[in-house]
């Protein structure tokens, strides 16, 4: 089989941009599946962009014709009023296989989590992600050709996670830190990017489920430490027990964000840490996280934005940010 053109969904979130840019630049079509169009102009770059409303399967067929594969990238790491972890871990991931059945799509990428198939009994999240992975493997059959990748937290200059604890760290006062011993083994974005347009066209990946870690094992609060020196931020970090962490997550789960969730703290009793690194045998290298942390947290330290106030001052003061850090 061949392929040539790639359907993302999900293609405008973090990892889609940085996979949707690797596909381009290897010589793929893209067409990327977005409810909000209008807000990622940039992808027009390497991308078709088109717009689906709720993903229904009637809308995703004519969306997906004229692609010869299709890559669903989409989760969440909190429900929301509108969308339960089932809503869109499992009911969409059916949807797309049979949009795919129908549009005569025969590849699908799939984007599931670290340990989510050995889930049973924690967090929502990994039990939805480990059965929707399930679904688009058993129901792809026979005439698609499905690869699932279970990648450990993802790190990258533009991440939801390095720069979440950078902006936590920013607030005055000592940290407390739930789980502080959960252990991760953060995977480059790059490093993700890649092996999804490595595995797309080698019929050796058919039907295989690949863990994605980087090369180095951190427990949370090494990693919390870790951006706080690169930062330059002396905050205390009080590790609190697991009675205090649950009560922390029963809290701040009604806080603007979902910041931390009871949920959360469950999925958290599962260390992400790969039993086998798939990258090697997709013959890539895996990044290290230490040598680029600087550089991608970087934009959170005091002198970096002294830097870009010194630039805003000579420019329109009108274009001058209006928040101060702390």
């Amino acid at each position: 089989m061949k392929f040539s053109k790639v359907a993302l969904l999900g293609g405008s979130g973090f990892v889609g941009r940085h996979l949707t840019h690797h596909l381009h630049n290897a010589g793929f079509q893209c067409r990327v599946l977005t409810r909000r169009a209008f807000r990622h102009p940039e992808l027009r770059l390497s991308a078709e962009v088109r717009e689906v409303g709720d993903c229904a399967v009637a809308q995703l067929v004519p969306a997906l014709e004229g692609c010869d594969a299709a890559v669903n990238l989409v989760g969440i790491l909190n429900p929301t009023k509108d969308a339960s972890f089932r809503d869109v871990h499992v009911a969409l991931t059916e949807r797309v296989v049979e949009a795919c059945h129908q549009a005569g799509i025969r590849r699908l990428l799939h984007m599931s989590a670290l340990h989510a198939d050995q889930a049973a009994g924690s967090s929502d999240y990994l039990r939805t992600k480990g059965e929707g992975e399930n679904r688009a493997h058993t129901l792809g059959k026979p005439d698609i050709a499905v690869t699932s990748f279970q990648p450990s937290v993802i790190f990258g200059p533009d991440d939801s996670f390095l720069n979440r604890f950078a902006r936590l760290l920013k607030i005055p006062g000592p940290l407390p830190l739930a789980c502080a011993d959960s252990r991760f083994a953060p995977v480059y974005v790059q490093d993700v990017a890649e092996a999804f347009v490595k595995a797309l066209p080698d019929r050796h990946t058919f039907g295989r489920r690949y863990q994605l870690c980087g090369p180095d094992i951190y427990t949370l609060e090494e990693i919390v430490r870790l951006i706080a020196y690169h930062t330059k931020r002396h905050k205390e970090i009080i590790r609190l027990p697991d009675s205090l962490a649950r009560i922390q997550a029963s809290i701040l789960q009604y806080a603007p964000g979902k910041p931390f969730t009871p949920d959360n703290y469950l999925s958290l009793q599962t260390d992400s840490v790969c039993d086998h690194n798939g990258l090697p045998d997709l013959g890539i290298t895996p990044t290290p996280l230490g040598p680029l942390a600087a550089e991608f947290l970087q934009q959170h330290t005091r002198a970096s934005w002294f830097s870009r106030l010194r630039r805003w001052a000579r420019r329109d003061p009108a274009e001058i940010p209006r928040h101060q850090e702390s």
